[in-house]
């Protein structure tokens, strides 16, 4: 299976979980010459820009492992120019990161939710 087919079914995983949480799906798969947010989704005066990590089995070690210095610098810009020119003015912001891991038949086995995690 190929890691955009894994990355997609991560993002439907990920959006299922943060609903069942109260999040409602603002955008999914924002683009910007800075990078790319899996997920924009919100709850009350929430706005949260969600990165999703999505492996199969942990050979290559744990999906949030992933996530660098680099790629919170371009989740940051991405964000800042989102918010550039959407009515969410006011919201509380956060960056976070879902984390899953899968099991050989695609059923999730790990599944992590890192809020904030620029602070």
């Amino acid at each position: 299976m190929s890691n955009i087919t894994v990355g997609r079914l991560g993002e439907k995983m990920a959006l299922s979980f943060l609903q069942d949480l109260g999040y409602k799906l603002v955008v999914r798969n924002f683009r910007s010459r800075s990078g790319e947010i899996d997920l924009i989704v919100q709850k009350e005066n929430k706005l949260c820009f969600v990165e999703v990590k999505t492996r199969v089995g942990i050979a290559k070690g744990l999906p949030h492992e992933a996530i660098d210095k680099r790629k919170i610098h371009h989740l940051k810009n991405t964000s800042q120019y989102y918010l550039l020119q959407s009515p969410h003015k006011n919201c509380k912001l956060s960056i976070d990161v879902v984390s899953i891991v899968l099991n050989a038949d695609l059923t999730i086995s790990k599944l992590k939710y890192f809020q904030n995690i620029t602070e």
